[in-house]
């Protein structure tokens, strides 16, 4: 019997490596995402963390090694069982769309042929759209809308068909707080109701910091995996990235410092993670 079938975890990753010509981004990665985990993943530009959600969802072929995603190993791209927010990118102001035929597409986007509606559909969309604050504006073009406005609505699409595994890329990126708040809401959310596990790529934890059960770090081609209080700290990440490294805490927050090729936050420097 597999392991995810023995234990029920959403994800399992077995001796994975992906490598780029002579570069390895990571290998030996071994991680098993339990059904309500929210795992973060982190890690300097380049480091292959979206590589990685890319690989689970099927458009990356691993170098070795396998991946399982909600019972199957994964050979191709498509699962409904699986949800997908990517790094926001603002929609052309003149998306004639509206705020609830974006959410509508995670139901029915993957039918072929004309859109059938089934019972219910409405009623999900706009619970969808109430858990996203975006009742008010549901039947408005998502063109005129705000980014933090056209990304809760990409959360609510990628929660429609009840995905039993979650991935988001930078979910949280250009948001102010107030946003990124309603975003970390409704993933946490989904999780706890709907018992779902979280992968959760990230360039600064302290939106996810109280939420967060363990943190997959890579640089370098090496990875370390553990709870927040295991891996940031200042001696884990120096051995990580061979060099001099800091975790500080300043109040709730925390910051790293002196990482060599940490990514640079463009809205918080001051807040600067990995």
């Amino acid at each position: 019997m597999h392991s995810d079938q023995a234990t029920g975890a959403p994800l399992v990753i077995e001796h994975a490596a992906l490598r780029r010509g002579s570069r390895t981004l990571w290998s030996g990665l071994d991680l098993t995402v339990h059904p309500g985990e929210l795992i973060a993943v982190l890690g300097p530009s380049g480091s292959g963390k979206t590589t990685l959600l890319r690989a689970i969802l099927g458009l990356e072929r691993l170098s070795a090694g396998s991946i399982r995603a909600v019972g199957d190993e994964v050979r191709h791209a498509g699962n409904r069982d699986i949800g997908y927010i990517a790094q926001q990118r603002p929609l052309p102001p003149d998306t004639a769309m509206r705020a609830r035929d974006l959410v509508q597409l995670g139901i029915d986007g993957h039918r072929f042929g004309l859109p059938i509606r089934r019972r219910g559909d409405r009623e999900r969309v706009d619970a969808l759209l109430h858990a996203a604050g975006a009742a008010d504006f549901a039947d408005r073009p998502v063109g005129l809308l705000s980014g933090g406005e056209q990304q809760r609505l990409r959360v609510a699409q990628a929660l429609a068909d009840h995905p039993r595994l979650l991935l988001c890329d930078e979910p949280l990126t250009s948001l102010d707080l107030a946003n990124q708040q309603g975003v970390v809401g409704m993933i946490d959310r989904h999780r706890r109701e709907s018992d779902a596990a979280v992968l959760l790529v990230t360039h600064d934890i302290n939106p996810v910091l109280g939420k967060v059960d363990r943190i997959l770090y890579l640089a370098g081609g090496r990875f370390m995996l553990g709870a927040p209080r295991d891996v940031l700290r200042s001696d884990v990440l120096s051995d990580l990235y061979g060099a001099s490294v800091f975790v500080l805490r300043a109040g709730n927050r925390l910051v790293v410092v002196g990482a060599p090729d940490a990514e640079v936050s463009h809205h918080h420097h001051e807040e600067d993670h990995a």
